[in-house]
């Protein structure tokens, strides 16, 4: 009798094993990221640009090999983020702090990432520093549909002088047969303090909001992700108050913003950069509400994260932890960047 009841308790067990086992869902996973590349300037001085005061321009002698260096370090980074679940480098990644398009060909064309067969989206734009923002993408798991580049035209506070800064990026395709829409952003620095410095940033989120709102006048569920270095932090007003970002998934309106990076911000401390030992996490990718829905036959949120692997950050000395830059007391350290990257993960039940 104990012997039945054993094996009529083993039966038992097997089939609810099964038929969990049958109700696991298999998903698709994509990475979509940004990545601040610290100055990706190449070796050619270009007459059209203002481009004497890059950190590579400054050095005195082994130009060219530094360049190659720091090209293949950030296609190391770029290949990495992400992979230890997509077990791919990102579907799409925005980039800023880039020269032109030339050293995104190279970039791409590094061996690191050469099979991916990345595609470039990139406009000129009127920065006084000409540092533009970019986007990369796999080809065959997104296609562009639409690209346009939004001006962003500000003032000095002081001066009134026009002050020359990074054109906004928008970009609509399809993300394996799901159209959604990326905004890449480089938003004005906090030079000459935040205070000074907040009104320009906040015009970058009004710009950014146009963008926004343009897309989901047409459709109102609109897939939108906003990334970028907005020299802003998560708490900031230009992202709360003009973006109206919400921190809780279930508080997020139809059209509004959901910051998975807010929290990382206020409640573990996180950050992407960092200065007189105090982190900032200006880099952020935010999106609307039907990316965070329950239903995923489409492409749907997944989590968030930075990207800050041990390799990425300063070893020891007075900046242990800080990220390890590229250029600094004008030379070149074998670094990466002054930024660590960020992510999205988006998954889509698989079809079996």
């Amino acid at each position: 009798m104990k012997l039945q009841k054993w094996l009529l308790l083993s039966l038992m067990i097997l089939i609810c094993y099964g038929v969990e086992a049958q109700n696991k869902k298999k998903f698709k996973i994509h990475t979509v990221a940004f990545y601040n590349l610290e100055n990706l300037f190449d070796t050619i001085n270009d007459p059209l640009k203002y481009d004497e005061a890059s950190p590579i321009m400054e050095l005195k002698a082994n130009r060219s090999d530094i360049y190659k260096k720091k090209v293949k370090n950030m296609a190391r980074v770029i290949a990495e983020i992400g992979s230890d679940m997509s077990n791919n480098a990102p579907a799409v990644i925005g980039v800023c702090e880039i020269e032109n398009r030339k050293v995104l060909e190279d970039l791409v064309n590094d061996p690191l990432l050469l099979s991916k067969d990345y595609g470039i989206v990139h406009f000129d734009g009127p920065d006084r520093r000409s540092i533009d923002v970019a986007l990369l993408y796999q080809k065959d798991l997104f296609r562009p549909i639409n690209t346009s580049s939004h001006e962003l035209i500000i003032y000095d506070d002081l001066t009134r002088d026009r002050v020359y800064t990074r054109d906004q990026l928008l970009v609509s395709g399809e993300l394996d047969g799901d159209l959604i829409h990326i905004v890449v952003n480089h938003w004005p620095s906090r030079s000459g303090g935040e205070a000074r410095s907040r009104s320009k940033r906040v015009a970058a989120a009004k710009l950014n909001k146009r963008l926004v709102d343009s897309l989901q006048s047409k459709d109102p569920y609109a897939k939108i992700l906003i990334m970028g270095d907005l020299n802003d932090d998560p708490t900031n007003d230009s992202v709360k108050k003009i973006l109206k970002t919400k921190k809780d998934k279930k508080r997020v309106p139809l059209k509004g913003i959901y910051n998975p990076f807010e929290k990382m911000f206020t409640e573990k401390g996180y950050g992407t950069t960092a200065y007189r030992d105090a982190w900032s996490l200006f880099d952020q990718i935010m999106l609307t509400k039907p990316l965070i829905e329950d239903d995923y036959s489409s492409y749907r949120f997944w989590k968030a994260g930075i990207y800050n692997k041990a390799f990425l950050s300063n070893k020891r000395g007075r900046w242990e932890g800080y990220p390890f830059r590229s250029f600094a007391d004008g030379g070149f350290t074998d670094g990466f960047s002054d930024h660590f990257p960020v992510y999205v993960y988006l998954i889509k039940e698989a079809n079996l």
